[in-house]
């Protein structure tokens, strides 16, 4: 992996781990030991698939650039998916605390999303190639000489 996508990585997910154990301890407090089963899940949860849709939407970029679109959306609705089927799987489940569950994955997945945002911001990334310009200057001069 790149270190700009190491990076990238990391920026997204430490806040999202730190706000995930703040909400273990205060569903702990509130539900008692299923609550912070249930926050712990739902942490996991978001961290796991926003990390892998990073992951795939970071080499989709690099490799087929013209289809990084239609993927995003793909992943998306794939990562939906899978959470529905989660959630229908476990919806009478008494090993961990429903609602703590629900409120940590919501609140984890909006900080990745703050985060990941924050991170793309910050980053100071090319958008032009600057040795393209040196390239195109240098061809030019060539062929009018």
């Amino acid at each position: 992996m790149p270190s700009n996508d190491a990076r990238n990585l990391l920026q997204t997910a430490v806040p999202t781990a730190a706000v995930g154990a703040i909400a273990v301890a205060v569903s702990a407090a509130v539900a008692g030991g299923k609550g912070a089963l249930g926050a712990a899940v739902g942490t996991v949860l978001a961290i796991l698939f926003m990390g892998i849709g990073l992951y795939v939407l970071q080499w989709v970029a690099k490799t087929l650039p013209q289809l990084f679109q239609a993927m995003g959306l793909m992943l998306y609705v794939a990562q939906l998916l899978l959470l529905l089927i989660f959630v229908a799987v476990f919806k009478d489940t008494d090993l961990f605390n429903a609602k703590a569950f629900a409120v940590s994955l919501v609140v984890a997945t909006v900080v990745w999303m703050a985060a990941q945002a924050r991170a793309h911001m910050k980053a100071k990334l090319f958008y032009i190639d600057p040795d393209s310009e040196k390239n195109g200057k240098s061809e030019k001069t060539g062929s009018s000489s």
